[in-house]
């Protein structure tokens, strides 16, 4: 599934060149689209630290860019690379129960004025989950919307997790990059690096709930997966089929677990098989399923528990 989304809607091309400009408050100053973004404030955009070292200037609604135009390298000026614009609408988040819609310029968060889509964090974490109000434009139409942040635990880059509240909204740049199709190996990789990051970041979590560092509602339960499939499915046919590859792979990861009945515990019995040249007795084999049944019946029932009392 991932692996054909990357070759269905492509991924962005190298070096990074925009196609096209999103609608802004401001505009677009003196981009244009074809422009080869070469550096912003002199951090080049291939640079390995570029998303810390940007993260490090002070907040500015405007940056002075580096571009390659018509063959030409060149300084020009544009909007903050990471204006407050939703880039995407979670489907889990606060943001999916309001008229919020992507493309939406968050102007300010009860007052405060949002400059770049990090001066979201510190209001949005000091409510602290009581309703916010947004001031938000949509192509020239500027109107108040009221919602309240959710809590959530986000993993780190450096490893772990951290509660913040949020919104549900995600950021993204005043562009839209130009998109190339990869190749056949190139897009199997990609999704194979996808599955790989989310089994590492499931392990993580599970070892972060078992330890008590983040809340347990991380785990949903039939009704949680159903009202989250039926909100991508609204949000359009690439984001349902993301979806269905995020809940594959976490159903697959579920199965290959030791425990018994599942497809995991089957394989620790060939290895003991294997090892001893006998199988399990057949007492055991009663005793191991049948715990195995419960541990699986308590994780549903645990599941639903989420689905009907968590936030």
């Amino acid at each position: 599934v991932f692996a054909g989304l990357a070759l269905s809607t492509g991924i962005p091309k190298q070096p990074l060149s925009i196609a096209t400009l999103h609608p802004l408050p401001g505009g677009s100053l003196e981009m244009r689209t074809g422009d080869v973004m070469v550096a912003v404030e002199g951090i080049a955009f291939d640079d390995e630290d570029f998303s810390k070292r940007l993260d490090a200037l002070p907040a500015a609604g405007h940056r002075q860019y580096t571009v390659l135009r018509d063959g030409r390298e060149m300084t020009v000026t544009g909007p903050a690379l990471r204006p407050p614009r939703v880039g995407g609408i979670n489907p889990t988040g606060a943001a999916i129960e309001t008229d919020l819609r992507e493309g939406d310029v968050i102007l300010s968060v009860d007052g405060v004025e949002m400059t770049v889509f990090g001066d979201l964090i510190a209001p949005v974490n000091a409510a602290e989950g009581r309703p916010i109000t947004l001031r938000v434009w949509r192509e020239g139409d500027v109107f108040d919307l009221a919602l309240s942040p959710v809590r959530r635990d986000l993993p780190k880059a450096g490893g772990g997790f951290e509660t913040r509240w949020l919104i549900g909204v995600n950021s993204g740049f005043f562009f839209a990059p130009e998109l190339e199709t990869p190749g056949v190996f190139g897009a199997v990789g990609l999704g194979a690096g996808r599955i790989a990051d989310l089994v590492v970041l499931t392990f993580s979590s599970l070892y972060h709930m078992v330890t008590g560092a983040i809340s347990s509602c991380g785990v949903s339960g039939p009704i949680g997966i159903a009202q989250m499939s039926g909100t991508a499915a609204s949000q359009g046919t690439m984001s349902f089929l993301m979806f269905i590859g995020l809940l594959s792979t976490a159903v697959g990861l579920l199965n290959l677990f030791p425990v018994p009945v599942l497809d995991g515990g089957h394989l620790v019995f060939f290895a003991y098989e294997a090892v001893t040249g006998r199988p399990p007795g057949d007492r055991a084999l009663r005793v191991l399923m049948g715990i195995g049944v419960t541990l699986l019946v308590a994780l549903m029932v645990f599941a639903v528990t989420n689905d009907l009392f968590c936030p």
